[in-house]
């Protein structure tokens, strides 16, 4: 029988899969999946012509809840922005250090047997985190 963490690790699972290839079809490269550094992880690292995407993936199973986006506070903010020094201070990261950083956000929400994704580039600015 599946836990109620297993059905939110599959979950999440599913939305980072749709949150890949929305990704690829806007030109993307995916670098990195659940990247982790200690205890600090990213869900996606990409890359496309315009710089390297650290994405947060926020699944939700309806509407009732806050959009997925908003599950992204500061605290959460900080911890990715921590975790992409560690990973630009990497050898796999180091090719990327002169490229733009973007931060951004990939809400997927599952209604029904449907499913709708939003994507929010620069989500954030790391000055102001």
């Amino acid at each position: 029988m599946e836990g109620k963490d297993d059905h939110r690790r599959s979950l999440g699972r599913k939305g980072e899969d749709i949150a890949c290839e929305l990704l690829r079809s806007m030109g993307h490269i995916i670098l990195e999946r659940n990247w982790r550094s200690g205890h600090l992880e990213i869900d996606i690292i990409s890359l496309d012509p315009s710089g390297i995407h650290f994405v947060e993936v926020k699944a939700r199973r309806d509407s009732i809840q806050a959009p997925p986006q908003y599950n992204v506070d500061k605290a959460k903010q900080t911890r990715i922005v921590k975790a992409s020094l560690g990973f630009l201070n990497t050898r796999k990261g180091l090719p990327f250090g002169n490229l733009e950083c973007h931060f951004d956000i990939v809400a997927v929400t599952f209604e029904g047997g449907s499913c709708s994704t939003e994507w929010f580039p620069q989500a954030y600015i790391p000055i102001y985190v």
